[in-house]
């Protein structure tokens, strides 16, 4: 009896969580991270602040969650696309498609490239992406480029993806942007060194 309460308390516990992440998601991508309030926040989701505050610190850490589970899709979608016997570059080329795919999903370019920096700080961010899309293109320029470092050349090309992905949520052209980015991806790996 005392291990199906446990059970669930912590379902309870993950369920009120849950609402608040996906509340904030809404709201941070509605009216933006410092436009939100508390008070909205724990309305939407149907709870009261001392839920939001038994499980969240205060307001930037629910917006770390939303940020960690937006760039956690991000990079399941990078790995999805890039088959396991595709070439090391056609693997990239997959991964870079997929990435400007996944950040066309609504409000996740507002979340991981406007508000998360203007938020959380650069420093901050960087390790969310390290956890996750960054560390995908840096697994994946490794192995098309064996010996090279290629530390600064995942930084440089997360930068251009990301400026990729805000072009696009800006309207433009998405054709052409994905093949600039597929063009920027095939002259890194195959340019001489």
């Amino acid at each position: 009896m005392q291990k199906i309460q446990a059970q669930t308390n912590a379902q309870r516990s993950a369920q009120t969580r849950r609402a608040l992440v996906v509340a904030a998601r809404s709201l941070f991508v509605e009216k933006g991270f410092a436009s939100t309030t508390t008070p909205e926040l724990v309305e939407r989701a149907g709870l009261t602040r001392g839920a939001l505050y038994h499980h969240f610190r205060d307001k930037g850490e629910v917006l770390h969650s939303v940020l960690e589970e937006e760039a956690r899709e991000v990079a399941e979608e990078i790995e999805k696309a890039a088959p396991t016997n595709a070439s090391p570059v056609d693997a990239l080329r997959g991964g870079s498609v997929a990435y400007l795919n996944a950040m066309a999903f609504p409000g996740r370019t507002r979340l991981l490239l406007i508000e998360g920096p203007a938020a959380l700080g650069a420093a901050r961010m960087a390790a969310i992406d390290e956890g996750h899309a960054a560390a995908s293109l840096r697994a994946g320029l490794e192995e098309a480029m064996p010996g090279h470092h290629v530390a600064a050349l995942t930084n440089l090309l997360s930068a251009s993806f990301d400026r990729a992905a805000l072009d696009i949520e800006g309207g433009g052209e998405k054709d052409a942007i994905r093949a600039a980015m597929l063009f920027l991806i095939d002259r890194v790996v195959t340019s001489p060194s």
